[in-house]
């Protein structure tokens, strides 16, 4: 098996791309644009998706929306292995429940923030990370202290690993130096790259996947960058992403849904319009994205 590649033992690694969700004029979910969406990204060098996490609007989906999305990527997918639900929810059960539904869909793993919804401590993070591991399915951890006001820190991470409740993190805090503490403290843990904007940084300091957003718009350029990154191949690497960097670095910002959405529409995919509260992108965000596209798409990024 080679580190940092997809296969059916360790399915959370490699390129799994956290799909955008399009939707029609009317904010309906167009389930046939997605599944074609899915299928276009594995038959452009991408490992797998990740459905109904954060750039999918997982909030704003009801319970039917949301396992009908699951049922559309492991279908589209045609293996269920290649498909890491985000399970997210207001309490662990729910959170559970998800992660059960994701296991009778026969997805390969999930992917699993700590309580968002007050600042938990280490017992409730631990708890809540013990109790979605009982559905059976490998879970990944999300760290995003940004948005959750939970850090998963290198030592509690290595706590859960000890725990045996999760076997990767995606890492998002943006804080390249943790990949180092991470391996020392829990050397059999998987990272995976959680920002765009930080790929190089961490495939070079050891992460063996990447839970992608810019993939949704540039699925070849971007595998072949995540590759290059992998094999520390730098000359390759390193024009292939300061060439997209205008745009990677847009998945660390808060109107990164809508930005990503974007540039999927302006290089002929169906991004379309994002659900409230999520608003339309101000006037200088949205010429810079499309400036930044478009130059992409001039330098044959595809």
């Amino acid at each position: 098996m080679t580190a940092g590649h997809w296969t059916t033992d360790r399915p959370w690694r490699g390129i799994m791309v956290a799909t955008a969700l399009p939707l029609r004029e009317d904010l309906s979910i167009d389930y046939d644009a997605y599944a074609e969406h899915v299928g276009h990204l594995i038959g452009n060098g991408c490992d797998g998706v990740v459905p109904n996490g954060s750039l999918g609007e997982y909030q704003t989906l009801t319970d039917d929306e949301r396992a009908r999305v699951v049922r559309t990527a492991v279908e589209a997918a045609g293996d269920g292995a290649r498909v890491m639900p985000g399970v997210a929810a207001y309490g662990s059960a729910e959170s559970r429940r998800w992660a059960e539904h994701a296991a009778e869909a026969g997805c390969g793993s999930v992917l699993l923030l700590p309580p968002n919804t007050y600042r938990a401590d280490e017992e409730a993070v631990r708890s809540h990370y013990a109790e979605v591991a009982k559905a059976g399915l490998p879970v990944v951890a999300y760290n995003n202290p940004l948005d959750t006001r939970v850090d998963l820190t290198p030592d509690l991470l290595a706590r859960l690993h000890r725990d045996g409740t999760i076997v990767a993190v995606k890492e998002f805090s943006g804080d390249v130096r943790r990949a180092y503490e991470i391996a020392e403290l829990a050397p059999e843990l998987d990272l995976l790259i959680g920002a765009d904007d930080v790929l190089l940084e961490l495939a070079l300091a050891g992460a063996v996947g990447w839970i992608a957003g810019y993939p949704n718009a540039f699925p070849a350029t971007c595998a072949e960058l995540y590759d290059a990154a992998r094999a520390h191949d730098l000359a390759t690497a390193l024009p292939l992403y300061r060439s997209l960097h205008p745009l990677l670095r847009q998945d660390s910002k808060t109107e990164f849904v809508q930005a990503i959405k974007l540039s999927m529409d302006i290089v002929g995919r169906r991004g379309g319009p994002t659900r409230p509260p999520r608003s339309p992108l101000s006037g200088a965000t949205e010429a810079l994205v499309r400036s930044a596209t478009e130059k992409a798409m001039a330098a044959g990024h595809r």
